[in-house]
């Protein structure tokens, strides 16, 4: 606009005002040539993700109604087309958060979401730029105004865990009471030989037809039950599968994502830690849905885990690299170049996945990343070096060494954490044994007696007995 062919009569204040008027207009223009790319919904116990994903830019205005909760969602620039109806019909009637979905055009170019929720919730929209595989991204999470004591939960389910099928502890039975025992709530009912067993057994192999009584009362076996002989609290690892929801992680050549895999992983590792006395798996996530980096961390610290264990699947640029590395935090700089591309290439995750940059949540949590100690650092190899043994008796290692490199997940402060590649999805012979139900059980006993053998050498320290 030509400020000479401003009328005198207009003020300063009045100008500027007319200028916004143009450039909102501006806006509205661009975001009017949208097209809805793909509609998605992510449910789950934590938060249900909700994302509209177009060519170009759109706008969004909402309103949060209490009685009865719902989201109002007014998006600019759009007309009602059936790529949008989709969301009607991708919310399940099992969401934890949502109950249904009605959508509409209010106005002209102005279509209005209004999202029936369960219970109150703190809703976030924002948007995100095009980043990987995505186009321009609005999103609409959906929190529970009062979010679940994770701990609590732990601790209850703890409470309830049903008696051994023996009066001896599992840890201490010989792997010939265990080989045919499956894991209650494993749906495929897998047989498992019992990891902690099994080294008591090699150890006591000459007194094998020795009853379940006698082995309990050996002397100094070489794997005891952590939360029996040196420590008498609940033990908690924390299990954090690695990307989720919007975030595939690394695709295989045959189209495997290592965010389903790291999952059935996870789970099955959850199933065997759940076994033992006095211990139990929490997981970041249980399902398919993102999870921001610094968020992984924060709930491992809320349910004062003793271990953080992220498992992934490595992905590289060409096909050839094979086998499973274990990685720890460094405070100098990463152990390899390819240790430090591989930390880069993780903690890019919050990118694809979608972080709420606005949220002041985020922005307290990431006063963790620089609070990383020397002793957690140390803790942390020594948990490596017993999970890399481990994971070498099942598979091939990429590398004989735990790497260390700036990885966000691993920077809680306090928790001994590692993060475990399992193996190369970018390998097409390593994406087959991924999906492979019985190698996913032995990569879930070798981490097992990992962490059994870490707690073995280094008991947790005492706290409260309810934890």
């Amino acid at each position: 606009m030509n400020p000479k062919n401003i009328s005198p009569g207009l003020s300063r204040r009045s100008t500027l005002q007319l200028g916004s008027v143009v450039l909102m207009l501006g806006v509205q223009q661009i975001a009017r040539g949208a097209t809805i790319v793909a509609v998605r919904v992510w449910p789950a116990k934590d938060y249900t993700r909700l994302t509209i994903e177009s060519d170009a830019p759109i706008t969004a205005r909402q309103v949060f109604i209490p009685e009865p909760p719902r989201l109002v969602v007014d998006i600019d620039g759009i007309d009602l087309i059936p790529a949008l109806r989709e969301l009607v019909a991708k919310v399940q009637s099992d969401d934890p958060n949502i109950s249904g979905v009605r959508i509409g055009q209010s106005q002209p170019g102005v279509v209005r979401l209004v999202i029936d929720l369960k219970k109150a919730m703190q809703p976030q929209v924002f948007n995100l730029a095009p980043v990987a595989a995505y186009q321009h991204r609005l999103v609409l999470d959906l929190y529970p105004a009062q979010p679940n004591n994770a701990l609590q939960t732990l601790l209850k389910e703890e409470a309830e865990k049903a008696p051994s099928v023996s009066s001896v502890p599992s840890m201490l039975r010989p792997l010939a009471d265990l080989k045919q025992q499956p894991l209650a709530d494993d749906p495929i009912g897998d047989l498992i030989n019992d990891p902690l067993g099994t080294l008591i057994a090699q150890q006591f192999k000459k007194a094998a037809d020795t009853s379940s009584a006698q082995v309990a009362q050996k002397e100094n076996p070489p794997v005891a039950s952590p939360s029996k002989k040196k420590t008498d609290r609940l033990i908690i690892v924390a299990l954090d599968p690695g990307h989720g929801g919007e975030d595939p992680g690394a695709i295989g050549p045959g189209g495997t994502k290592e965010k389903d895999v790291v999952l059935q992983i996870a789970l099955r590792l959850r199933d065997r830690i759940n076994q033992q006395p006095n211990m139990r798996a929490f997981l970041t996530r249980d399902a398919d849905f993102f999870v921001p980096l610094q968020v992984r961390v924060q709930k491992a610290r809320n349910v004062k885990a003793d271990l953080f264990i992220s498992v992934h699947a490595d992905a590289f640029l060409t096909a050839a690299p094979a086998g499973a590395s274990v990685f720890a935090l460094s405070e100098k700089g990463a152990s390899s170049s390819t240790a430090r591309w591989l930390a880069n290439k993780e903690n890019s995750a919050d990118l694809v996945g979608g972080v709420n940059a606005n949220s002041k949540d985020a922005q307290v949590r990431q006063a963790l990343f620089d609070m990383s100690t020397t002793a957690q650092i140390k803790d942390s190899m020594k948990l490596g070096n017993v999970m890399l043994g481990q994971i070498g008796s099942v598979g091939k290692l990429h590398k004989g060494r735990v790497e260390q490199a700036s990885f966000a997940v691993l920077k809680a402060p306090d928790i001994p954490s590692v993060l475990v590649e399992t193996a190369f999805i970018s390998n097409p012979a390593e994406e087959v044994r991924l999906r492979d139900v019985s190698y996913q059980n032995e990569l879930a006993n070798a981490l097992m007696r990992g962490i059994s053998l870490y707690f073995s050498k280094n008991p947790p320290l005492a706290r409260s007995r309810a934890l």
